[in-house]
């Protein structure tokens, strides 16, 4: 039932369970360690000791253990056996939900959810969401988020302890995201008079505090409009076709993608999610979150456009003499930490030649842009990975995406825990 043996990953950590650990941590989840509410509890829920085995991974280089359990909402969660969760149950302060992209899955992230708890070992407990993978992501992005919603306040009510609480998507993942924390979020008048947690000054979400809120390669304008889709190399007539058969391919999704669904004659969704409306509140929702990053690939992504995963007009895409190196971070070429007030830079108000669709991306960039965002520009032009950079900027596999080791770095150096 439990992992036993060795098995050496990229990141250097081995699936391997000593027989004294084991032994500890079926008793603890039996609930026969203790007399009281909690053993009651677990004694209650022993069951979930078959159906849901804790895998301990030894970290090669350094000796130390990870614990993987399955999470009983869906997806995985991570955390350092450094912790004393096995013995009270309660668990580091800090929730990470990490959240595929389009056809993906909770092991997409599992490079970037094994670095956050060997270089943050008694700080973060990381879930891999799994609740949106496959076909699933066919479904549209509010019920993707939904979803995500659910499987979050789930995660909460599981992992006692936890006080904080972060979001990591991939492409599509950022729009999901975006929805779910919508959904999730309590304004400060309903929190003031239940709760004394510091640091929900503009809000909680799903009860925790918001940190970070990051995407990477995220089409938060949509694929709708030129070269918002690299593949179709900004040719009108092949925009146009994949404006009309888009829902065919990938379902509601496509259409939430492409701006062209009305339902009961409302607005696109992702226009609709730039505000907040009567009943989910996706601005005072972002807001609520201490920093907000986008990752974004400047070149060679053929699924996301620049613009679009960078929230950026035209005009303000950063020129390529101005993309620089990091010996560090070797594949970050530009940082704009959001000093600067997008809204203050002058737009023309003239209407004359634009398209709708044109409009409809400058009303959504204007409402993006009502709270700061951090932009991290990332190139592997000079990187034999750079074709699969998509997938490249996330480690989607280490063996094929690896030159993303030092984006995942950067996100790591500069969150706020």
């Amino acid at each position: 039932m439990l992992a036993a043996g060795s098995m050496a990953g990229p990141s250097g950590f081995s699936a391997t369970q000593p027989r004294r650990l084991r032994w500890h941590r079926a008793v603890t989840r039996l609930g026969l360690w203790s007399s009281s509410a909690e053993g009651q509890r677990g004694r209650s829920s022993w069951v979930g000791c078959f159906w849901s085995p804790v895998v301990m991974q030894k970290d090669k280089e350094n000796g130390k253990f990870l614990e993987v359990e399955p999470s009983r909402s869906g997806g995985e969660d991570m955390w350092s056996a450094e912790s004393d969760a096995a013995e009270t149950g309660r668990f580091p302060e800090h929730l990470i939900i990490m959240v595929n992209g389009l056809v993906g899955s909770a092991e997409d992230w599992r490079f970037a959810a094994e670095q956050f708890v060997r270089r943050i070992p008694d700080k973060v407990i990381v879930h891999r969401s799994e609740c949106n993978s496959a076909m699933l992501t066919f479904d549209g992005v509010d019920l993707m988020g939904e979803r995500l919603a659910d499987e979050v306040r789930s995660v909460v009510v599981q992992r006692r302890g936890v006080q904080k609480i972060s979001f990591v998507a991939h492409s599509l993942g950022g729009l999901v995201a975006r929805y779910a924390i919508g959904r999730l979020y309590e304004a400060p008048s309903q929190i003031e008079s239940c709760t004394n947690k510091s640091g929900g000054m503009n809000g909680l979400i799903a009860g925790l505090v918001p940190m970070n809120f990051i995407t990477f390669a995220s089409p938060h304008l949509g694929s709708r409009g030129n070269k918002q889709l690299p593949f179709l190399c900004g040719l009108p007539f092949l925009e146009r076709r994949a404006i009309e058969t888009a829902h065919f391919i990938v379902g509601r999704t496509g259409k939430h993608l492409f701006l062209t669904d009305s339902d009961d004659g409302k607005p696109p969704l992702l226009l609709r999610m730039v505000d907040d409306s009567d009943d989910i509140k996706f601005r005072s929702a972002l807001r609520s979150f201490k920093r907000r990053v986008a990752y974004a690939n400047a070149n060679f992504d053929h699924m996301v456009g620049w613009r679009t995963s960078s929230i950026r007009r035209q005009h303000e895409l950063p020129k390529h003499r101005l993309l620089v190196r990091d010996d560090k971070y070797p594949h970050i070429v530009h940082v704009d930490k959001g000093d600067i007030d997008l809204n203050k830079i002058e737009v023309s108000s003239s209407t004359a030649g634009r398209s709708q669709v044109n409009d409809i991306e400058e009303e959504m960039i204007r409402g993006l842009t009502q709270v700061s965002w951090e932009r991290v520009d990332v190139s592997f032009q000079k990187s034999r990975q750079r074709y699969v950079a998509h997938n490249t900027i996330q480690v989607k596999s280490y063996w094929l995406n690896s030159d993303g080791e030092d984006v995942i770095s950067h996100m790591i150096d500069n969150f706020l825990i």
